[in-house]
């Protein structure tokens, strides 16, 4: 028996029938959507297309899965919101498809990414950036100087980098950073901070020993050009649909989300779709491993923004917390925002992982069912496993208890509608 179906069993037989014991509902969509719905969430294919390899975002989830959730529940103009937006893979695909678009996120490195993300450039700002790129790419030499962000450097943001095997690739950042500066346009500064961003990032997240300057200068260069053409492909796609994007992106938490004035003037969202932080699922949304894992919070120095936080900030509780008490509390507050301000005709989908999901998914409906929410199947799995649609992610950079396989690269997407 394969793990996803080892899974499923296990799930069925922790929460029994549980569908007949509380309410729930069968989403009316017609076989090809729920058939498009089921590929887009299994999709395993490499994240590409439109700006979505800007970053690696942690646990984004597949744009052909948002995709295909957008189109299934929602029509051109319909307002989609995503409360935990992270990388902005919803924002993108929604304001491709036309629809209006509001992003929630707490950490300012996510507001950062998925802002860029989803600018829009015309030629002339395209032409301005493969000229930067290429001025930027000679300024990188480690026989001449270059100058610390004495700021952040106050601040510790330079943990890490001054070590021997680093200090070039530290070299290389700040001259690039300085060259971008003088690009003369807050939002063409933001896409080339972005592309030193992505090159940073392959350079030194996750890398034992990182790359030479040349390589660096190379990968500078070669990311700048997906990155232009990826931004001119976003950019026809949202035109092609109205001409310009609704959109708005929050930097705060999700709870109190119907507080807010701009959601509320936006009116009524159709669809919710988001991927919040997993339950016990240790996951660095903000900082980078460097040298064999040591965390450094240096993509705030490049994306020009402030951390000061831990994990536990981002991920909702720490995850060794008694039964996730602080986490399941945080996700009934920030679903219960969205209940506030959704009605009958909102659907609610979410991409959840659990370490433990035996215990762990009954908390987490729990929780959804006290914020407001009643689950919903989709007719063809309803006869299958426990009735929801469950995936496996190959090659995890997360870790939960345990190594290898573990329920950590499961994940499920979990329909709600108001009750």
């Amino acid at each position: 028996m394969n793990t996803t179906s080892t899974l499923h069993s296990r799930s069925c037989l922790l929460l029994g029938d549980e569908r007949s014991a509380v309410s729930s509902e069968v989403l009316e969509l017609s076989a090809d959507e729920q058939q498009q719905l089921v590929a887009g969430a299994r999709d395993l294919a490499p994240v590409r297309g439109l700006t979505h390899g800007f970053y690696k975002y942690p646990a984004r989830f597949s744009p052909a899965f948002a995709r295909a959730a957008i189109s299934a529940f929602t029509q051109p103009g319909d307002l989609v919101v995503d409360n935990h937006m992270g990388g902005g893979t919803t924002l993108v695909e929604a304001l491709a498809l036309g629809r209006r678009v509001i992003g929630v996120d707490i950490s300012a490195l996510a507001e950062f990414v998925a802002t860029v993300k989803t600018t829009l450039l015309d030629e002339d700002d395209l032409e301005r950036l493969s000229a930067w790129a290429a001025r930027a790419a000679k300024c990188i030499n480690i026989h001449k100087a270059s100058a610390k962000l004495t700021d952040y450097a106050e601040l510790g943001y330079y943990k890490h980098l001054d070590h021997a095997s680093r200090w070039r690739i530290r070299k290389g950042i700040e001259q690039t950073l300085h060259s971008v500066q003088r690009v003369g346009c807050e939002r063409l500064e933001a896409f080339g901070r972005c592309v030193i961003l992505r090159t940073a990032q392959w350079a030194l997240d996750g890398r034992k020993a990182p790359p030479t300057i040349c390589e660096f200068r190379e990968r500078l260069l070669y990311y700048a050009g997906k990155m232009i053409a990826g931004a001119r492909e976003f950019s026809v796609a949202v035109r092609n649909c109205g001409g310009s994007s609704d959109l708005r992106i929050l930097n705060r938490s999700a709870a109190g989300l119907e507080h807010e004035p701009l959601l509320r003037a936006a009116g009524v969202p159709r669809l919710v779709l988001t991927s919040p932080p997993y339950p016990g699922i240790h996951v660095l949304y903000h900082r980078w491993q460097v040298g064999g894992g040591r965390e450094s919070p240096v993509p705030f120095i490049i994306a020009n923004k402030l951390d000061g936080a831990g994990s536990s900030y981002y991920t909702m509780g720490d995850r060794n917390y008694p039964k996730l008490k602080t986490y399941f509390d945080k996700i009934r507050a920030s679903m219960a925002s969205v209940a506030a301000v959704a009605d009958r005709r909102t659907v609610v989908v979410q991409m959840v992982a659990f370490s433990d999901p035996t215990w762990q998914l009954p908390r987490y409906l729990e929780a959804m069912e006290k914020a407001g929410f009643v689950e919903a199947y989709l007719r063809t799995l309803r006869s299958q496993g426990d009735g929801r649609l469950w995936r496996t992610v190959p090659g995890r950079r997360w870790y939960s208890d345990q190594r290898g396989e573990t329920p950590g690269s499961q994940e499920v997407v979990l329909l709600h509608k108001k009750r």
